[in-house]
């Protein structure tokens, strides 16, 4: 990365304490290969991860000794290399995870962390910096990163990069509707509105203009900046109109903005070309889109190629080009055939530090898989067309153009055939990653030795988004059915925009949820085993609040079928069966139909619930009465098991 750097995330569904004593990086990387399942995997590695993302957030993350609060650091590393900063891009993309992890299951730490972050960001907008100022057209936005005091940053580096506004916005947006959703919305009027307004001005300005991507390396038009600043100006318009703001210019810039990002899609070579309007001599095959694919994801969308969802023939086809330009080239992946899962870096022709995958490229192939599955499940088809069907004869080589249904055998061979090519990807970070959870930026091309910063939040982060993914956990819809349409004619324009500096909040106190309870009958006792875990200097703490409860069902079912539970909190939709949590089956046998998942809840939450088993019709059939009831462990416990059968 030439010494550039920066930081995109995702999140799950749990939460841990933010002060874990690190261990020095030198036994953080000790390294040994693993051969481990990508359930056992997660299983061990998923609140490490969300340990170690939470320790790198300023004041409370020890980890970030230094950082002002609701700060994002990228790596507590400070020499070879130094990324001891806060990006723009990267703590938007940190706490648009914690933001759905928040929403998920309430915890009133997270939403002070929240909190904390949104005045940080009111903050940084107003600093002058070498790209500019808020004041001045608001150049000053497009400012790729500071200092973790909440200084200016003013060394040589490549900018302005102009995806951080956008992905700030989309954050900050997310927030704005679960306070509305909750009777908040004078809050998210007078103390997030005024952020947003300002990133969405910037966004719907210079949108068109070219900057560095989001290596930092290539001054241009980007991907992955394209495909966000259309997300974000979509979600921004929306937004507006609830809050009863205006925002005229975000509708007509977000249709030319999709307009443009169809430039990116190459027909004749069959992938998306990373990065357009510059001339650096590279094959454009770069996970760039990748992750531009997983970010604007949206779980109500359909499998719409303008805009590159995941279950889109194009993004099937880039995700195979993009992943068999490193099978070659890597010596971890001889041998690996095409349909199996690899190793993935950031662009086949990189060199920093040599050249190597990356944790979070190899997570954002699965995720995207994830991703997609979830997608075909809610649409009820897989769709192979001329353009995808390259990525599905890896697969099964008989398959042929067509669509195919939930009901058909074909579908139950590619769905399962696709399930097991994204665990492959996460099989691979769990071989190569070090056995105490530590992830490292990048891992060595020739025998898996973690390399770079230690502790890269991105690394953490991009495992939890997997994981959540994967355990069908999925974030709010951000509108992309409604914004899919690609305009006839393409007018690269922009919108002259208006800012204003945005002044740091006085939180009004107790913005809990307010969902309904929902009807309770006599409940039923539940057989439960805990676990607790203990820390000692040569492992990575788990934090003791809250409780990770797994639920265990037993239930037979047939294909197609969707087993998930719905209960009295928000971590269960508060009985709302479009909020329910789905469980997983990936555990289920002949002999044993065991489905499960586990959410995290405060210690001593009451809860009650029922297992409901939804069709691919969207069917809803409840279990028999009564409800479960179950207390979570106020003390002396972080994980939990509880063990049920359907009620008939």
């Amino acid at each position: 990365m030439l010494s550039l750097k920066f930081l995109a995330v995702g999140c799950c569904a749990l939460q841990v304490v933010h002060a874990v004593p690190k261990w020095p990086r030198e036994s953080r990387n000790e390294f040994n290969i693993v051969k481990r399942s990508a359930s056992s995997f997660l299983q061990t590695e998923v609140p490490i991860a969300l340990a170690d993302l939470l320790c790198n957030i300023g004041s409370a993350g020890s980890c970030a000794a230094g950082a002002k609060s609701g700060v994002v650091i990228a790596s507590p590393s400070k020499t070879n290399p130094d990324y001891f900063y806060t990006w723009t891009r990267d703590s938007a993309l940190v706490f648009k995870c914690i933001v759905d992890t928040f929403i998920n299951s309430y915890s009133s730490s997270l939403q002070t962390e929240i909190e904390n972050y949104i005045n940080a960001q009111a903050i940084v907008q107003g600093i002058s910096n070498p790209s500019g100022s808020l004041s001045n057209s608001g150049t000053g936005l497009g400012e790729p990163k500071f200092n973790v005091d909440e200084t200016a940053f003013t060394g040589a580096w490549g900018r302005p990069q102009r995806d951080g506004p956008a992905l700030r916005a989309i954050a900050l947006i997310t927030y704005s509707k679960w306070l509305i959703n909750n009777g908040y919305q004078s809050t998210a009027n007078s103390i997030v509105w005024p952020i947003i307004q300002n990133d969405i001005s910037y966004v719907a300005q210079y949108w068109n203009q070219t900057g560095f991507d989001l290596w930092e390396e290539v001054n241009g038009s980007s991907f992955f900046t394209i495909a966000n600043q259309h997300r974000a100006l979509v979600e921004a318009s929306a937004l507006a109109t609830t809050l009863g703001k205006s925002l005229p210019n975000a509708q007509t810039q977000a249709a030319q903005a999709l307009c443009f990002l169809q430039s990116f899609w190459s027909p004749s070579q069959g992938y998306i070309i990373a990065n357009i309007n510059q001339n650096n001599g590279r094959s454009g095959k770069d996970a760039n889109t990748l992750l531009g694919s997983i970010h604007t994801f949206d779980p109500e969308g359909n499998c719409d190629a303008s805009t590159f969802q995941p279950c889109s023939d194009r993004a099937l086809a880039n995700h195979k080009v993009v992943v068999d330009s490193f099978r070659s080239i890597y010596s971890i992946n001889n041998g690996i055939p095409a349909g199996t899962a690899a190793a993935v870096g950031r662009y086949p022709e990189d060199s920093y530090q040599g050249g190597n995958p990356w944790y979070l490229n190899t997570l954002a192939a699965a995720e995207l898989l994830y991703d997609a599955l979830y997608q075909w499940k809610r649409i009820g088809a897989i769709t192979v067309t001329s353009t995808s069907l390259a990525f599905f004869k890896d697969l099964d080589s008989s398959i042929t153009v067509g669509t195919y249904s939930s009901s058909s055998s074909t579908y139950t061979t590619l769905y399962n055939a696709v399930s097991n090519y994204a665990d492959g990807f996460v099989n691979n970070v769990a071989t190569y990653a070090p056995s105490n959870g530590s992830l490292a930026e990048q891992y060595n091309r020739n025998n898996g030795q973690p390399l770079s910063a230690y502790d890269l939040t991105w690394s953490y982060a991009a495992l939890l988004t997997a994981a959540a993914r994967r355990s069908g956990v999925v974030p709010y819809s951000w509108g992309e059915t409604s914004a899919s349409s690609v305009p006839s004619v393409c007018s690269y324009t922009s919108a002259v925009g208006t800012y204003s500096s945005a002044s740091t909040g006085s939180w009004p106190p107790n913005q809990t949820p307010t969902g309904g309870s929902g009807s309770t009958t006599t409940s039923k006792s539940t057989s439960v085993s805990a676990s607790s875990t203990s820390k000692s200097a040569s492992s990575t703490a788990v934090a003791t609040n809250p409780v990770t409860v797994t639920f265990d069902e037993i239930v037979t079912t047939n294909f197609g079928q969707t087993i998930k539970i719905a209960g009295n909190v928000p971590a269960l939709g508060n009985w709302n069966t479009g909020n329910a949590v789905a469980l997983s089956a990936d555990e289920y046998t002949s002999s044993n139909h065991l489905w499960n998942v586990g959410i995290s809840f405060a210690p001593g939450t009451v809860i009650q619930y029922k297992y409901i088993n939804v069709a691919s019709n969207g069917d809803v059939t409840w279990e028999a009465d009564p409800n479960h009831t179950y207390t979570v462990p106020a003390t002396g416990a972080t994980a939990v098991t509880v063990n049920n059968s359907w009620q008939s």
